[in-house]
């Protein structure tokens, strides 16, 4: 650990409305930080002193710890750096923060000072705006046209048989808007959540709840719960869609005729985060859906929101504070893992009991009961 002289930020630092640190650019620790960061954050000062830029950087994110200690180096040199950044907050919570890095000159040396603002809303809002517009221009507008050239043929023809099918085609496309507006529905509830609505669940019952509801919809599939580890995370109609499409999305793309999901919820072993794991059996998903989901500079015009499912889950999981991935599993089948920060316990909560009251659900199990999903052992 490199030796510190005294130094520390003026006072008036504690006024503003944005986040300031002062690093050590020779190893990445921060000497001080203003009142701002510390709630950005969700450490206080002193401890925020202590930790290393790894503590409080989304492991999942592709820019890393070690990008931040770069870019610290070239502010140290006189480039200034502005750059967005995934922070890992204290209570496990991830945000969007923009950074601004640049050399500041005090009395015991020269440092970094960091500006750091919470741009997760505006972050949020610019990607939605941008996938709502792709939706209208693409996947609207395509539907559209297919239900009115069908129904032309069907104002225009005699022949019994092909009015039938236009019809049937007509019907799909309109069961496939009627999809698309349910899950823009659902991303705008994410986003603007129902005060209230919000509250802390033991995760294996959020889970079962889910579970249950497709099951119902869907008998002749499979679905096994295995709880790891009793945990608690917050629950609201986003935890449901995200799950809900999460399952769904495993036993509609199954070309089995009963398939099989296997649902897991345990600790991440690197952060101790709930991690809801979804394995299926199915084709791999499509590169193209994932790089429409991930990354938004490879979404091209032939984007037509066939992957607006994968959207809702990714807003819905961001919205508790999460972040969601895929796998690819070996030789065949699909992992989607969700990862949620853990809450404490409601005041008064059994939290030895299971998370049903007796015995679990047919098909839900506890650990050891059944063979492992595979999974990676560095989840996030």
């Amino acid at each position: 650990m490199v030796s510190h002289p005294d130094s520390s930020l003026p006072p008036e630092y504690d006024t503003l409305r944005v986040g300031i640190a002062l690093y050590d650019p020779r190893d990445g620790s921060i000497l001080d930080a203003n009142d701002r960061l510390e709630s950005i954050f969700g450490y206080g000062r002193v401890e925020l002193r202590t930790l290393d830029v790894d503590r409080y950087t989304a492991n999942t994110y592709r820019f890393s710890a070690s990008d931040f200690r770069e870019r610290l180096g070239a502010a140290s040199s006189g480039d200034s750096q502005a750059f967005t950044w995934r922070v890992k907050r204290g209570d496990g919570e991830l945000i969007w923060v923009r950074v601004h890095l640049s050399r500041q000159q005090l009395d015991a040396g020269e440092y970094v000072r960091a500006e750091i603002r919470d741009v997760t809303d505006y972050y949020d809002a610019t990607h939605r705006e941008e996938l709502f517009w792709r939706i209208l221009r693409h996947n609207l507008r395509n539907k559209a046209s297919v239900i009115a050239g069908y129904a032309e043929e069907i104002a225009d023809g005699e022949d019994t048989d092909r009015m039938r099918a236009a019809a049937e085609i007509i019907n799909a496309a309109a069961m496939d808007l009627g999809d698309t507006a349910e899950s823009v529905k659902e991303i705008q509830q994410a986003v603007a959540p129902t005060t209230g609505e919000r509250r802390v669940r033991k995760a294996t019952r959020a889970i079962r709840d889910v579970v249950a509801d497709c099951r119902a919809d869907h008998p002749e599939a499979t679905l096994t719960v295995t709880e790891r580890e009793t945990l608690w995370i917050d629950v609201d109609s986003a935890f449901s869609h995200a799950l809900t499409h999460a399952v769904e999305n495993a036993i509609v793309h199954s070309d089995d005729a009963r398939p099989t999901v296997g649902l897991r919820v345990g600790r991440s072993p690197n952060t101790g985060r709930v991690e809801i794991a979804v394995a299926d059996t199915n084709p791999p998903i499509r590169d193209a859906e994932l790089d429409a989901l991930f990354r938004p500079e490879a979404r091209t015009n032939t984007f037509h929101g066939s992957g607006v499912g994968l959207f809702v889950m990714r807003w819905c999981v961001e919205s508790l504070g999460g972040e969601i991935s895929f796998e690819r599993r070996s030789p065949r089948g699909n992992t989607v893992r969700l990862y949620l920060p853990p809450r404490e316990p409601p005041s008064g909560s059994d939290v030895s009991a299971r998370s049903d009251s007796e015995s679990p659900p047919e098909g839900d199990e506890r650990d050891g009961e059944r063979e492992e999903i595979d999974r990676k052992t560095g989840g996030s």
